[in-house]
This record gives C-alpha cells, structure tokens and sequence, in this order.
C-alpha cells in the first residue's frame, strides 16, 4: 500500500496539544500545500484543532499530486480509483489519532473536488464514526457497498458552485438524493455563479458545520 509521509500542516491556535483534527484532502493535480490555505480562515474559530493537509501519494505533472490517475471518467473507474485509493488515507488517519490520543468523534474530513471523492470515500466507511464530512466541487463514487443498514454515518456538508466547468453542479443534486437515500444526515449549498472554487460563503458555511460536528 502506498504510504502518506508529507503534506501541510498547521498547529492549534492555542498553542496546546490537539482536541480536534481537521483532515483536509486537496483535488487532483493540486497539493496540501494548496489545501492548507483554508486553515487561517478557520483558526479563530477553532482554536484547539490540528489541520493537516497530506499531499496525495502519486504525482501528475506540473509538480502536482493525484489520489489516483483521471484517465477514465465513467462511474465503474471513479468508484475503483477512490476505493484504491482509500488504504492510504485510513492509515494516515489511524496513524494521526493514535498519535494525538484523539478517536474518529475529533475528526473532520474536508475535501475538494478530487479530495472531496475521497473524504465521502473514507468518512462514510470508517469502523467508527467521524464528526462530519465536508465535501467542495466534488461527487460521490461508487455507494454499493454502503447499506442503509442502522449504522450511524456522519452527517455531510455539500457546497458547490452553479457555474463549475469541471464536476458540474449536478453532481450535488445526485449525490444528495443518494446520500438522503442511505441514510445519511446532508446539508448542501449552491453558490451563484462560483465556478471550481470555493467561495467566502462556503468557506463559512463549511466553518460553521466543522464547528458543530466537533461540538465547539
């Protein structure tokens, strides 16, 4: 399995040792060194929170990182490379909780478009439940294997813009319905004319739904 070593990362605030982790996953042919620009916009808010922002394991050119390669866009491909890709997020994330003392109830997973794939991916799957997943100009993959069974799932914040070119806004609505479907708690938000980016609207709306998964 590959393995996650690097990224960005960004302290508690507080200057003391970490109640909170905020697991930030970034999109294809971008970075954590990228992603990791959400966390000064969150920190006051968020004091005692750890933000770590891994870049993904595989590069693409351009000196950017990719969770798996986009070669091949149908649903079967995309539900494969994130389910490939999910090993080496687990372990990170086993990894970071077992060295802070922290449980998957200290954990918000956030992500954009590719990272958003992945934080659905991962967060809805964890043996234990993560405090919430928040998910940026991304899609759901594959769900077959997720069951409308009793078992608790993390509730989910979905903000995409109107105007994306590259995961159109559709890929909300459909994910929505299919989320609500199994079961899952969603909120989601449509920002007017935002293309593949998050606006300060979002960043807010994100900001507030972290907070109170994480009962600050």
């Amino acid at each position: 399995m590959t393995k996650i070593v690097n990224g960005a990362s960004l302290q508690p605030l507080s200057g003391g040792a970490p109640k909170h982790i905020v697991l930030l996953l970034h999109g294809f042919g971008s970075s954590g060194s990228d992603m990791i620009a959400l966390a000064p916009a969150w920190q006051q808010s968020l004091p005692d929170a750890l933000f770590l922002a891994p870049h993904a394991p595989e590069r693409t050119g351009g000196g950017g990182y990719q969770w798996w390669g986009l070669a091949n866009l149908t649903p079967q491909a995309l539900a494969a490379g994130a389910h490939g890709a999910a090993p080496a997020i687990d372990a990170f994330i086993d990894r970071k909780l077992a060295q802070y003392g922290l449980s998957e109830a200290d954990l918000a997973i956030v992500g954009f478009s590719q990272g958003t794939m992945m934080a659905l991916q991962v967060g809805l799957r964890r043996p234990r439940t993560v405090a919430g997943i928040v998910g940026y100009s991304g899609m759901l993959t594959g769900t077959a294997d997720l069951k409308h069974n009793g078992e608790p799932k993390p509730p989910v914040l979905l903000v995409h813009g109107s105007a994306d070119p590259v995961v159109p806004v559709a890929a909300l609505h459909a994910g929505e319905s299919e989320l609500k479907r199994l079961g899952v708690e969603v909120t989601s938000h449509v920002s007017p004319g935002i293309g593949h980016s998050v606006d300060p609207v979002g960043l807010r709306l994100g900001l507030e739904f972290v907070s109170k998964v994480l009962g600050i």
